[in-house]
């Protein structure tokens, strides 16, 4: 006879994420009649002996040795989008799943893209000094400039927040083409895609796109995606606008592609190294604008990722791919891990 019962069963969890009692609660039910273990994410004695049993944890932050030395665990969720801390080779070696809260925050860091797009279309900065010194125009050849309707956005990394971006730019009146890792459906926001599934080359969204927003996972395939020679194939009066991460863009090339006019500006939420050194001359061009990786947050965000949680809950109980989870795609090795998250 068929059961109801599950396929994996939870008898064990730490949860490290500081959120309010009743949202706390809803993870608590959701796991019972499971032990649910509370922690600070700085309690290192407390989550060291929490470790030794716990087979699921709802972690804070990325996972580290503790976890990869846990004996029971199986399945832990890291409260945060970009996974690239907790992508090594040895969680897959293993057989640790990983998931995480890719698309909480979409919406608002597409928004944060186009504060970018705005802002260097318009030369807020200029503007901006223009009203602080009391003076009404005068800002050289201003009337030469276009607005973002029917220009070409180009977007690298069509996830979660990908698509919201596609979406705003739609909502703009541009003409959108993506670029993507895997091929599959297109949403409709999205006049063109390319993969690298189907072997399209990242060439055409570089040589046809006025803004080119930046929101692919960092990997090893992706790290220093944008140097040289993708600059100099980029359009002159181009912005570049990374929201993902600081490491998918070649940092010395960017500052030399913008002392030598190949691109016209750059937005940039992330760098290499965060936090950016006071002596980079980034902080001072004046067709950078610059973020300190920090994002205005949706007021669902907790419970997005609650809810995402409580589906991966069902699907790991029936033994089904758990969504956000990382894959041997996603392993970095090549540079320096980027800080702990601050955002998304």
């Amino acid at each position: 006879m068929a059961t109801n019962s599950p396929v994996h069963e939870v008898h064990s969890v730490l949860a490290t994420v500081m959120w309010e009692p009743e949202e706390l609660e809803q993870l608590r039910q959701a796991f019972a009649p499971a032990e649910f273990l509370h922690l600070h994410p700085g309690d290192a004695s407390g989550i060291a002996d929490a470790l030794e049993r716990v087979d699921v944890a709802i972690h804070l932050m990325d996972i580290d040795d503790r976890f990869l030395a846990a004996p029971n665990l199986r399945w832990v969720h890291c409260d945060h989008s970009g996974l690239t801390r907790s992508a090594r080779p040895e969680v897959f070696e293993k057989g640790l799943i990983v998931t995480g809260s890719a698309g909480r925050s979409a919406e608002a860091l597409a928004q944060h893209g186009f504060y970018f797009a705005l802002s260097l279309t318009f030369d807020a900065k200029q503007l901006f000094a223009m009203q602080a010194a009391h003076v009404w125009g005068g800002i050289p050849a201003y009337h030469n400039r276009f607005a973002l309707w029917g220009k070409t956005l180009g977007i690298v990394g069509l996830g979660n927040t990908g698509r919201a971006m596609a979406d705003l730019g739609k909502a703009f009146g541009m003409n959108v083409i993506g670029y993507r890792r895997s091929a599959g459906d297109v949403p409709s926001s999205v006049d063109r895609m390319l993969s690298v599934d189907a072997g399209d080359s990242l060439n055409p969204l570089l040589e046809e796109s006025d803004v080119i927003m930046l929101a692919a996972p960092l990997n090893d395939d992706s790290y220093h995606l944008f140097s040289g020679d993708q600059f100099e194939r980029m359009k002159s009066d181009a912005y570049l606008i990374n929201i993902g991460r600081g490491q998918l863009v070649d940092q010395d090339a960017l500052i030399s592609a913008l002392v030598a006019g190949e691109i016209a500006g750059a937005g940039l939420d992330v760098t290499d190294p965060e936090p950016l050194p006071a002596d980079s001359p980034l902080w001072d061009m004046p067709n950078v604008m610059i973020t300190p990786h920090m994002t205005p947050k949706l007021p669902s965000r907790t419970q997005r990722s609650i809810d995402l949680i409580l589906e991966n809950l069902h699907r790991y109980q029936r033994a089904e791919p758990l969504l956000n989870a990382i894959t041997p795609r996603d392993v970095f090795t090549k540079g320096p891990r980027p800080a702990q998250p601050t955002r998304s």
